[in-house]
C-alpha cells in the first residue's frame, strides 16, 4: 500500500496542474468577447457552491475559527480571490494564457520574500537561484510581449498590459501569507477556504452590485458557460493541490504543479487559434526557466 501513496499524490499533482490551466484558457476563451469582471464573479460563486456546503457538514458544530483566523481567511479572499483573480483574468484577457500564467507564477517569489521578513525564514542559494531563474524567465516573457504580440500598438501600450498579470503575482504571492496565520491556529483548511470565498463574493459582487452590474446570470450569457468551466476547474484543481501535498513528498508534488504554465502553453497549441495566443520557442523557454525557479524557491521554503 505504501507504493501507491506517492502514486496517488502524483496523480493529484498532474491533474491539479492540468486543472489549473484548464481554468485560464477557459477564461481566455470567455473573455474573448465577455466581461472580466463577470467571469470572476461567476468563478467565485462556483468555487463557494463546491466547496462551502462540504465545509459546513464536515466541520459541524465546531469550526475552529478565532478572530484572527477569521480576519486572516477574510483578508487573504480579498486580497487573492478578488485583487488578484481581477489581475490574473483582466492579464489573460489583455496578452493571453500561455503568457499570464507563468508570470502569475512569479508569486512564489513575492511569499518566499515575505516568509523571509515575517517569519525569520532564512534566504539559501537555492532560493536566491530561483529568484534569478524567475526574474530572468519573467523578463523574457515581458520581452516576447512586447515584441511580438500585434494586438499592442507600442511597447507601453503591452508594459500596461504586464502590470496586471505582475500585479497578480503579488496579490497571489500575498494569499499564502495570511492563509498560513489563519491555519495556525488551528482552522481546518475547508473552513479557511469557505471563509475566503464568502467574504470575497459577497465584498465583490455586492460593489458590483452598488455600481449596477448585478451578479451575471448562468442562462443568459453565452460566456458564462466558459466561467462556470473554470470555476470547477478551479476549485477541483485547489482540491487536488491539498490532496497532492498530503499524499506525496513535497518534492515531488510541488514540481509537478508548477507545470501548469507549460501545460498551458501546450494546451493552447493544440486547442487554441493562433490570433488568440501566440507561442513562440522563446516564450516556451521563458516559461520553463520561471517554472524551474518557482520550483526552486517553493522547495527551498
Amino acid at each position: 500500500m505504501t507504493g501507491l501513496v506517492p502514486l496517488v499524490g502524483i496523480t493529484l499533482a498532474v491533474a491539479a496542474a492540468v486543472l489549473l490551466a484548464v481554468q485560464n484558457l477557459c477564461i481566455r476563451i470567455g473573455t474573448t468577447t465577455g466581461d472580466t469582471g463577470d467571469a470572476v464573479v461567476v468563478v467565485m460563486a462556483v468555487n463557494l457552491v463546491c466547496v462551502g456546503p462540504p465545509a459546513v457538514l464536515l466541520h459541524y458544530p465546531e469550526y475552529g475559527l478565532s478572530w484572527v483566523a477569521l480576519g486572516s481567511f477574510a483578508t487573504a479572499g480579498v486580497v487573492g480571490l478578488v485583487l488578484g483573480r481581477v489581475c490574473m483574468f483582466a492579464g489573460i484577457e489583455r496578452i493571453g494564457a500561455s503568457r499570464t500564467t507563468p508570470i502569475v507564477s512569479a508569486s512564489t517569489l513575492v511569499a518566499a520574500v515575505l516568509a523571509v521578513w515575517l517569519f525569520d525564514e532564512t534566504l539559501t542559494l537555492p532560493h536566491l537561484a530561483g529568484i534569478v531563474c524567475i526574474v530572468a524567465g519573467v523578463a523574457t516573457i515581458s520581452w516576447v510581449t512586447a515584441s511580438t504580440d500585434p494586438s499592442h500598438d507600442s511597447l507601453r501600450d503591452a508594459g500596461t498590459s504586464l502590470l496586471f498579470p505582475m500585479g497578480a503575482a503579488v496579490f497571489v504571492g500575498i494569499e499564502p501569507i495570511l492563509v498560513r496565520v489563519g491555519l495556525d491556529t488551528g482552522t481546518p483548511v475547508l473552513v479557511g477556504l469557505t471563509v475566503m470565498m464568502v467574504t470575497a463574493f459577497v465584498g465583490y459582487a455586492g460593489y458590483r452590485s452598488l455600481n449596477g452590474r448585478p451578479v451575471p446570470s448562468v442562462f443568459g450569457d453565452p460566456h458564462t458557460g466558459w466561467y462556470v468551466g473554470a470555476g470547477v476547474a478551479s476549485t477541483a484543481g485547489l482540491l487536488a493541490y491539498f490532496g497532492a501535498i498530503a499524499s506525496a513528498p513535497v518534492v515531488i508534488a510541488i514540481p509537478i504543479t508548477h507545470t501548469a504554465p507549460l501545460i498551458v502553453i501546450a494546451l493552447s497549441v493544440v486547442f487554441l487559434p493562433r490570433r488568440l495566443e501566440r507561442v513562440t520557442w522563446l516564450l516556451v523557454v521563458g516559461s520553463a526557466v520561471v517554472v524551474v525557479g518557482a520550483t526552486l524557491v517553493t522547495l527551498s521554503g
